[in-house]
């Protein structure tokens, strides 16, 4: 005789020879002859060997247990006072039936893309169920086209997207629609007479339809460069170098209106472009040098001539006046002998006539 004592919060399963029997509740119970009894928690998840179709035949214990039956493309969160507690995959599971077991069970088929189950995001990046998770996120200053199975499916505004992972491709496609900057350096460029010219300079842009941008065209910022590289080398092979340096402002209206169809068809506005500078090579930045030089040496000589000429003027009409004005003359000779004084430390005088006389006849020369 064997006795077995169930206590509360337990129930227990009887075998005989290895043959379910019946299921017992909280007591005290004696057995005779080849009887086994497994006792189970009934705060915890239901766990045995025997298979559970065997057991579910007693409709005592399939009352008493929340069977619940996984498929391959299913998932199961199990929740317990609202706390998540586990993942369930493919399989079958059992808990206990009872006022202390407060569960909840979410079934998500997880062989579809959206996740139209009622999980919350806090949920959905939980370490438990995020293996099961893909996620995307498209900023605010960003676009994005969705790609299920190479086929577009929508475009997406800025937010955080999650969809369920299996063996469905899903791809998206981003584009930034702030204010980009694309650079043109280093284009080698013939003018009309042959003079090879380096150019850099930029293009501003921004993405206007990201449905154009990714969908109908591919690599678009690299159709973009060509269409301002092409309309570069059109402006500037159409004029001869020095025509180019007259007629330089005009080549940003000029690049702007050529490429702005061809951004259309991309899905961009370009809003701006410029020229950062203009390389010569050595030979006729030598050239431009020695003209530099010339006509500034030209208008060097052009302002001397200009000014000898004023001076001589100048002087013709004093002379004039101090021929018919006595009084003036008088006065010339004495700013002379100031300047004189101020040069000179000592002048020694001799011979006859007054002062004034003597220092006439020095410095004056005698008509």
């Amino acid at each position: 005789m064997k006795k077995v004592k169930i206590y509360a919060y337990q129930v227990a399963l009887v075998y005989k020879n290895g043959e379910y029997k019946k299921m017992l509740q909280p007591g005290v119970y004696w057995f005779w002859g080849n009887y086994k009894v497994y006792i189970y928690d009934v705060t915890v998840q239901f766990n045995t060997a025997t298979d559970m179709n065997i057991l579910l035949q007693d409709a005592e214990l399939a009352n008493a247990l929340h069977v619940i039956d996984v498929s391959d493309n299913e998932i199961v969160l199990q929740y317990r006072d609202g706390l998540l507690k586990q993942v369930l995959t493919a399989g079958r599971y059992a808990f206990w039936n009872n006022a202390v077991n407060n569960y909840e069970f979410i079934k998500a088929d997880v062989s579809k893309i959206d996740i139209s189950e009622n999980i919350s995001r806090t949920v959905l990046q939980n370490k438990l169920v995020a293996p099961y998770v893909r996620s995307y996120t498209v900023e605010n200053y960003e676009k994005a086209v969705l790609f299920i199975d190479g086929k577009y499916a929508q475009t997406l505004p800025a937010g955080v997207y999650y969809w369920w992972k299996n063996n469905i491709t899903v791809v998206v496609g981003k584009a930034d629609t702030r204010m980009q900057q694309i650079e043109i350096n280093g284009q080698e460029i013939l003018t009309k007479d042959k003079a090879a010219l380096r150019i850099n300079g930029y293009a501003q842009y921004r993405v206007t339809d990201i449905e154009k941008a990714l969908l109908q065209n591919k690599d678009y910022e690299r159709q973009l460069y060509v269409a301002f590289q092409l309309a570069l080398r059109e402006y500037i092979g159409a004029l001869g170098f020095d025509e180019l340096l007259e007629k330089k402002d005009g080549i940003v209206p000029f690049i702007l209106d050529a490429v702005k169809l061809a951004a259309e068809d991309l899905g961009v506005a370009v809003n701006g472009f410029g020229i950062r500078d203009i390389i010569l090579p050595g030979d006729v930045k030598d050239i431009m040098n020695k003209v530099l030089v010339a006509e500034k040496n030209a208008q060097a000589n052009s302002i001397m001539r200009r000014e000898e000429t004023a001076s001589t003027r100048s002087l013709l009409n004093t002379a004039k006046l101090m021929e018919d004005n006595t009084m003036l003359w008088k006065l010339k000779e004495m700013e002379y002998v100031e300047k004189i004084a101020d040069k000179i430390g000592e002048i020694s005088v001799s011979g006859n006539g007054t002062l004034i006389e003597q220092l006439k006849q020095i410095f004056v020369a005698q008509k």
